[in-house]
């Protein structure tokens, strides 16, 4: 899922306090108050998925997968949900506790002991993030265009070392996205699961 995780990406160079250039990569994320666009998902066994993708400031995303999945991630700002209308499952999380968040926050913010790498390749520059407190081992690394300071895509690494990596293109950003993109029926997530358990 969105929150799992593939292999280390080969950071090794830990950072004391955070570049110039890896702040204004963050100032210039963050002042991207909304987007969306196209998603390619590689999971940590090579599968592959894909389908599209709705971001608003603060702390709201919908990944809404195509083919036969029925899989819809949703965070609204305060949790995250992972809705399988195939299996009728849906897994709630709490988004504070997920490095998702350093996604989505209203400002990224590389300050302290946060920033745990950046490093060029090609013309990409990444950048590593994690919050040990909020979220154990899980981090986040970022990929960004070195040109326009985009972001191309990031993989989320979970506490057993597996990593989902989402790739974005065709990507608008601002514009308006349909009122309830970003509700969680809280109500239908504790049926299936009270459902789920009674099986």
């Amino acid at each position: 899922m969105v929150g799992a995780a593939a292999t280390n990406l080969g950071f090794t160079t830990a950072l004391p306090a955070a570049p110039v250039d890896a702040q204004a990569i963050a100032d210039h994320f963050s002042s991207i108050k909304s987007m969306s666009g196209d998603f390619v998902q590689s999971g940590p066994k090579a599968e592959r998925t894909s389908g599209r993708f709705f971001l608003q400031r603060p702390g709201k995303i919908r990944f809404n997968y195509a083919g036969q999945s029925g899989i819809i991630v949703i965070a609204d700002g305060k949790s995250v949900v992972v809705y399988n209308k195939k299996l009728k499952t849906s897994r709630l999380y709490s988004l504070s506790k997920t490095p998702l968040k350093l996604l989505l926050d209203n400002k990224v913010d590389l300050s302290g002991s946060r920033l745990k790498s950046i490093r060029e390749e090609g013309d990409l520059i990444i950048i590593k993030l994690s919050d040990k407190s909020s979220f154990g081992n899980s981090n986040i690394s970022m990929v960004f265009d070195r040109k326009n300071l985009d972001l191309r895509k990031w993989s989320l690494i979970d506490e057993k070392g597996l990593t989902t990596t989402v790739t974005i293109f065709n990507v608008k950003q601002g514009g308006r996205v349909a009122e309830g993109t970003f509700t969680i029926d809280y109500a239908a997530n504790r049926e299936n699961n009270t459902s789920t358990k009674s099986r």
